[in-house]
Parts: C-alpha cells; sequence; structure tokens
C-alpha cells in the first residue's frame, strides 16, 4: 500500500516548481508515468508525481480530495462506496487484459468459458483444454484491482474466482508466472514481454487492432478521475495527454490503445456499442 498523500491542488515548493499527484492504477500507471515525463521536458518546472496503489486506491483518494488525480481501469460507478456523482471523469486510453501463461503450457487460445471455467476452479489440469497433462495454478490480482474487475467484468460473468494466490503487483505476476510450472493469470497489454507467452481467446490474437474493432473482448479504459471539474496544471496536463502527438508517440507505442481511435465503446454496465462519427 502507498502511503497517505494530502494534496489538495498543485503545490508550489522552492524553485518555483509545481506538483500534482496522480495515484491508482497499475494498468494506467506507465502510461501517466511517460505522460508526466514528457510533459515536464515541455514544462521543465512543473512536475507529475505518479504512483500505484490499484484503481481501488485511485478512487478512494481522489474522493478525498488527497490527491490531484485519481487513475483507475474501472467507471466510478463500477466501485463501491465511490460517489461518481462528485468525480469527473477523463477517458485518456484503452486498454487489452490478456490471459498470459508460463511460456511451457502447451495451449494457445482458449474461449472465454474454458477461462471462467480455470479461474473457476471448474478446470484444473491443462489437459482438460488441449494441454499436456500439467496441473493449473491460478495467479490472481488482488481484490481492488481494476485490471482484476476487468476481466471479472468481461470473462467471469458473475461466477466467482477459486481461491488462489493474489498479487497487488502487475511485474509481480508476471515474475511469478515466468518462474512457475503450469501457472495463469492476465495482464494488461503494455506489461506484456517475452517471459512469458499470451493465449488468443476464441480464437482472435490480443492486438491493438483486435481492440479497436472489440473482436477482442476483454479490454477497459483508462479513466483519470478528478475530483470536480480540473483547473491549473491538472487540466493543463490532461490537455496535453489527449493532445496528438501523446496519443500517437506515447499512448499506442506502449500498447494501448488511443481513444479516438476506439471503433467501440462500453458504459459502466458493459454494454457495447459502435462509436458514433464525431464521439470519443
Amino acid at each position: 500500500m502507498i502511503p497517505m498523500i494530502f494534496v489538495l491542488s498543485g503545490c508550489k515548493g522552492s524553485g518555483s516548481q509545481e506538483t500534482i499527484t496522480a495515484v491508482g492504477s497499475s494498468a494506467a500507471q506507465p502510461l501517466v508515468e511517460l505522460a508526466g515525463e514528457e510533459f515536464t521536458k515541455d514544462n521543465p518546472n512543473e512536475y507529475v508525481n505518479v504512483q500505484g496503489g490499484g484503481t481501488g486506491t485511485g478512487l478512494s483518494q481522489i474522493q478525498q480530495g488527497a490527491v490531484n488525480i485519481g487513475n483507475s481501469d474501472l467507471y466510478a460507478e463500477q466501485k463501491k462506496d465511490i460517489n461518481a456523482s462528485k468525480l469527473v471523469d477523463h477517458r485518456i486510453a484503452a486498454v487489452g487484459m490478456i490471459p498470459v501463461v508460463n511460456k511451457d503450457v502447451k495451449v494457445k487460445s482458449l474461449t472465454i468459458k474454458q477461462l471462467r471455467q480455470i479461474f473457476s476452479g471448474q478446470v484444473t489440469n491443462w489437459k482438460q483444454v488441449g494441454g499436456q497433462d500439467l496441473p493449473i495454478t491460478i495467479i490472481n490480482r488482488a481484490d481492488g484491482s481494476g485490471t482484476r474487475a476487468s476481466f471479472e467484468s468481461d470473462v467471469m460473468n458473475g461466477t466467482p474466482f477459486v481461491r488462489a494466490q493474489e498479487q497487488d503487483s502487475s511485474g509481480m505476476v508476471r515474475q511469478i508466472v515466468y518462474n512457475t510450472q503450469g501457472a495463469i493469470s492476465y495482464l494488461a497489454m503494455p506489461y506484456l514481454n517475452d517471459t512469458v507467452k499470451t493465449v488468443n481467446v476464441n480464437g482472435v490474437k490480443p492486438t491493438i487492432e483486435n481492440i479497436e474493432n472489440n473482436k477482442w473482448e476483454i479490454w477497459s479504459y483508462e479513466h483519470l478521475y478528478t475530483n470536480g471539474q480540473p483547473t491549473g496544471m491538472t487540466k493543463k496536463f490532461l490537455d496535453f495527454i489527449m493532445t496528438d502527438k501523446v496519443q500517437t508517440n506515447v499512448v499506442r507505442k506502449m500498447n494501448y490503445v488511443p481513444i479516438k481511435e476506439m471503433k467501440y465503446q462500453k458504459d459502466y454496465k458493459g454494454n457495447v456499442t459502435p462509436v458514433s462519427k464525431g464521439v470519443n
């Protein structure tokens, strides 16, 4: 857990440096960090302090007014004990949630139903889904993780997860899957690397184009929430993230989907509809 931070507005310290703090989703963290670095290159006296802690932490702290931005993989309406009416949603990108397995697992594709059966404990050996005779080890994200909640919404369809090892950190999940025979978990697309193997779902590859077209159905938005309409440096930073420069050179290159390139939209109830022309 990160320590509580009490920042009500961008603060100026010695040397006239102004700082804002963004806290929350680990899936959004790499994007917000790099965008913050690019922002500071253009504005040397303005710094964006980015921390993780998970979607639950981000939404809780922005609701309390303890930070300037709360990063979330979920709509605030999806999170219990969050009063979404007082928060302003800034959707900056979409991100795919991708099943990953240990590289020795001999399975290339699963259906949504098979994923649900695995993560609910109904399927316990890879041979039951076309792989080798090898017990399945589930690595889940911790409760409060937006990545977990997104995966749960799009895959589990109300079926509860089986009790399993849980991890707060995406990086730690990836490391454990790499080191554990028969392991399976899921990661936000920017955390993928060659230490783990991705799994196709319903025969569809996890690509940016397939997320844009909703052929890859396991995805969510990256939301940056503010407590009321943003002002000052917070507004300046949020506007910067939405520029073509950042959306093209940072968002897409980091394996997020620029928000304006999404052909489909998803509401907080999970309903998916085509994006109308001129609507982000």
